[in-house]
């Protein structure tokens, strides 16, 4: 591939930009490409409102981690009030779905209860998090 040659807008956009630093500084994660779950092959989202019997400390961070051995729960968040998690699953159909929740979640220790939502359609998703103006 030849090499474009960079003016002064290119360079002042590098000097600007700081990429490396700000990856350093923690504020820049990774990079990623975001794939089409219907191609894929995953037709179906959902949200699992999680409860556990125990919320101490070592039982939330042993809960964290099984849910990270599970490839198909794509987000998992604690949360305060009624749910401990919600977790963001996905899967090829509503039958695997079910299987996924009654083999691993709803059979996980110390879970007290499962609440699914199935995602009929999204809306609208805004990757990463808004960057104020000033």
């Amino acid at each position: 591939m030849p090499r474009v040659a960079l003016d002064a807008v290119d360079l002042k956009i590098l000097r600007i930009l700081r990429v490396r630093a700000l990856e350093e500084a923690g504020y820049i994660h990774g990079y990623h490409a975001e794939l089409d779950p219907d191609l894929i092959g995953y037709e179906v989202t959902a949200f699992c409102h999680v409860g556990l019997v125990s919320q101490a400390e070592a039982d939330l961070k042993s809960f964290e981690t099984l849910v990270r051995s599970w490839a198909n729960v794509r987000e998992c968040h604690m949360l305060m009030g009624e749910d401990d998690f919600i977790l963001k699953v996905m899967a090829p159909s509503v039958e695997e779905l079910n299987a996924f929740i009654i083999s691993h979640l709803t059979s996980a220790p110390n879970v007290k209860n499962v609440k699914t939502a199935i995602c009929i359609r999204r809306s609208d998703r805004k990757p990463s998090v808004p960057v104020p103006l000033s």
